[in-house]
């Protein structure tokens, strides 16, 4: 297997408190990384993001466990049905739900899986090339989708994040699990991040912060500090996870400086 190297951070941007979780680490199968945004009165929004990646990491580590679509899908319906009996019998107003996003590679067929749930996004970097993997359970995105805005506009809408699906509503949930796994390749760099995150950033700019790095570390603290640069007053918790297949930094400068005339 090509090395991975995961990193982390979360950061309660301009909040009292923060009710986004993460978690990433390792299981007979392999490697995998959740991320959750969570939302409720009382705290209960850092109490869904909480259960939710408890559930999900368990899960995913079980003895049984197979890496195969079907069972991430249902790691993550457990995870949903988690969320209801906790909130059984509550009033209205102490509701709770979250986004959630899964990253999962198989360290001996070098593949990966991955889900979601509401708007918290799955990047890729590749050979140079930013890429958005997921698609955002939300109002705006419907309307995108049926043509009623562009996706420039999209971007400042006032329901931008009014989501249509998340952990924890009302109903049944359907998680967008990819139908089979994906290759790795030498170079990858996949992204994990809530809406604090992604909200300051298009493919190009993950990229060329790429380019600047030498760790995954690295390249979360660049990002982290445009966020923090660019952030609101109202700026919302913010958070991503890393995940390096190999050395993407080397990668993306290759295929930058291929841009350049030659003599």
């Amino acid at each position: 297997m090509t090395r991975l190297r995961i990193a982390s951070c979360t950061e309660p941007g301009a909040r009292d408190g923060n009710e986004d979780d993460l978690r990433h680490g390792s299981s007979a199968l392999g490697h995998y990384a959740v991320l959750a945004d969570g939302a409720g009165g009382h705290a209960r929004g850092e109490e869904a993001s909480h259960l939710a990646v408890e559930c999900i990491e368990r899960g995913l580590c079980e003895r049984t466990a197979q890496f195969s679509p079907e069972w991430l899908t249902a790691v993550v319906r457990q995870a949903h049905a988690l969320l209801h009996q906790q909130h059984s019998g509550a009033r209205p107003e102490a509701s709770m739900h979250t986004t959630v996003v899964v990253l999962w590679i198989d360290a001996d067929v070098e593949k990966a899986l991955w889900t979601h749930v509401g708007d918290s996004r799955l990047y890729r970097c590749r050979h140079g090339r930013g890429e958005l993997l997921t698609q955002d359970d939300s109002v705006v995105q419907r309307m995108v989708l049926a043509g009623l805005i562009s996706a420039e506009q999209s971007r400042k809408h006032p329901q931008k994040n009014h989501l249509v699906a998340a952990l924890g509503i009302e109903g049944e949930i359907a998680p967008h699990t990819v139908a089979r796994a994906v290759h790795l390749l030498d170079g990858d760099a996949y992204l994990l991040c809530s809406d604090g995150w992604w909200d300051h950033f298009e493919p190009d700019d993950l990229v060329e912060a790429l380019s600047r790095a030498r760790s995954p570390e690295d390249w979360l603290q660049d990002m982290r500090a445009q966020v923090q640069a660019h952030a609101q007053p109202q700026q919302d918790n913010f958070s991503a996870i890393a995940v390096w297949v190999g050395n993407p930094s080397e990668m993306t400068i290759v295929r930058f400086e291929d841009t350049v005339p030659r003599r």
